[in-house]
């Protein structure tokens, strides 16, 4: 199934269903917002699937407009990033003249803002372009209420939705944030995440492993920057809501990333963020050529399937500095 949040003036917005084909969209029966969808989702989903089955026949059905879509969750009770790529660890290790250990066996994960996510299209406002302005393509899963201890060999059954964000970085400001030892804060501004999201089999052998083994494409500034592929994960996403999990329970809705999708076959298949770029030119001594955002750039996120056909809709900003 395929799921979207419609703007209605509210601060969650209307939770549609979404044809198979992206085309059209109809209001959820039971449920006004995703994330009441999410805490009754087993009550809901046969009569989901039901409706499901009856929109993609529906040629007449309202069209899906995505100018009117908010975050698909526009705010969440908890959003937990993850740094799942150990390409992408090591090339920004060996850049920064770090100890390049690549990720232990412990996964990295922070708890970062949630009270508002992006929509997907649009302007992403930032103080200052001195600040090192950059986008991070990234996975996601939306999962239902876990148990606090669930160990990974059970946790793939919590995950509801998948999605596709842009993990918005001031890479200026990480260095000082971190050198305090206390986490991260101004660092990292509102997340944006893509139109649509989807159950694990909508995305066929695209889900495996508990891992999204599909290209995401990244374009910036109308040139195609990367199209690197989730199947890289170190850890899957059951691993890393084993880890979140070990000490709370996480309520329905919480989201968790995957951090920066990254491969080892980079020179092929480019970055999903500026960092890594410029890390990969840094250490081919080019002194990290590529610049980070400037106000009117833009970027563009999105992902196909197997078969060619958009899962996601695309993530789409423009960079306004407004400091």
């Amino acid at each position: 199934m395929k799921f979207c949040t419609i703007d209605n003036g509210t601060p969650d917005g209307r939770v549609h269903v979404v044809s198979s084909d992206g085309a059209r969209m109809q209001p959820v029966n039971g449920a006004d917002t995703l994330q009441e969808l999410l805490e009754n989702w087993d009550a809901l989903a046969p009569g989901l699937n039901a409706q499901y089955a009856a929109l993609n026949g529906d040629t007449g059905a309202e069209a899906f407009d995505v100018q009117r879509a908010l975050s698909p969750l526009p705010r969440a009770w908890q959003w937990l990033d993850g740094s799942a790529f150990e390409t992408h660890s090591l090339l920004l290790q060996q850049a920064w003249g770090m100890p390049v250990v690549g990720l232990n066996d412990r996964p990295l994960m922070y708890q970062g803002l949630s009270n508002e996510f992006l929509p997907p299209h649009g302007v992403a406002k930032f103080p200052s372009e001195a600040d090192g302005i950059d986008f991070e393509g990234e996975y996601g899963v939306i999962v239902d209420a876990v148990p606090m201890g669930t160990k990974a060999k059970d946790a793939a059954q919590y995950i509801r939705l998948i999605v596709l964000i842009n993990d918005w970085s001031l890479r200026a400001l990480g260095p000082i944030e971190m050198a305090t030892g206390f986490g991260w804060l101004q660092c990292k501004p509102a997340c944006a995440v893509a139109p649509i999201t989807v159950t694990p089999e909508e995305l066929g052998e695209g889900w495996r492993n508990s891992r999204v083994c599909l290209p995401l494409n990244v374009t910036y500034n109308g040139k195609e920057f990367g199209r690197t592929n989730g199947e890289e994960m170190k850890f899957g996403f059951d691993q890393l809501i084993e880890h979140a999990a070990y000490s709370r329970d996480l309520p329905a809705g919480t989201i968790i990333g995957s951090g920066t999708v990254s491969n080892t076959d980079y020179a092929t298949v480019g970055s999903s963020c500026i960092a890594e770029r410029r890390a990969i030119e840094t250490i081919a001594g080019d002194m990290g050529e590529t610049s980070f955002m400037r106000h009117g750039d833009t970027v563009v996120m999105q992902v196909s399937d197997h078969d060619g056909k958009d899962l996601f809709g695309t993530i789409e900003h423009t960079v306004k500095i407004v400091g």
